[in-house]
């Protein structure tokens, strides 16, 4: 069992995040900026924080075994993030990351691509200068998880393949649910594989 800090618990992915921590046995601090969104539940503490707020970010993260921020890039600040993990002394950072960034074919990222959704731009580009601020990174143990092409709610089946940089790819596709994100996520928490690394997950 480890002290979990999950910032954006109440997401999307982080809300898969928080089940699947929590039916591990983790205690987890759930950090968003309405707690009351958080149901109660034993194991789970809610906490309000201010992502761009290095220091009161900083006061709720201290005494975790590890951070876990699965927040929208482009509401957030990789500088800020990283400060205020340091300052909180918490050893283990841990990135919901974008596929953007993954690679289709050598020295191609999916986000350069001519058929990249306009739509979907801004955050990937956010995404993408998230992880390479993180590869500048030596004094914390941080790992950034891509997801596949396609990220959505789905099933919990506990069968997929990991990757490291370059976007996989199946019969349907590219594609992962978040519960299954969620499991590899949680897998990387417990039996460290990718210190100062990426990888993927996808079908």
């Amino acid at each position: 069992m480890a002290r979990i800090a999950l910032i954006g618990a109440t997401g999307n992915v982080g809300s898969r995040l928080l089940d699947e921590l929590v039916s591990r046995g983790h205690q987890v601090t759930a950090i968003g900026r309405d707690p009351a969104k958080v149901a109660a539940r034993p194991g789970v503490s809610a906490a309000r924080a201010d992502i761009n707020d290095e220091a009161g970010l900083a006061a709720v993260l201290r005494g975790h075994d590890a951070v876990i921020s699965a927040v929208r890039f482009l509401d957030s600040d990789p500088e800020v993030l990283l400060a205020a993990v340091r300052s909180a002394g918490v050893p283990r950072y841990l990135v919901v990351g974008g596929a953007a960034s993954l690679l289709v074919a050598p020295g191609k990222r999916l986000l350069d691509q001519p058929d990249f959704p306009e739509a979907y731009k801004a955050e990937a580009t956010r995404g993408a200068a998230f992880l390479d601020a993180l590869r500048q990174v030596q004094d914390l143990d941080w790992t950034f998880l891509s997801p596949s092409a396609m990220f959505v709610p789905g099933e919990r089946t506990g069968r997929f393949r990991l990757g490291k940089d370059e976007l996989l790819t199946g019969e349907k596709g590219s594609s992962i649910s978040y519960e299954d994100f969620a499991i590899a996520m949680v897998d990387e928490l417990e039996k460290p594989a990718h210190s100062r690394q990426r990888f993927t997950v996808g079908y």
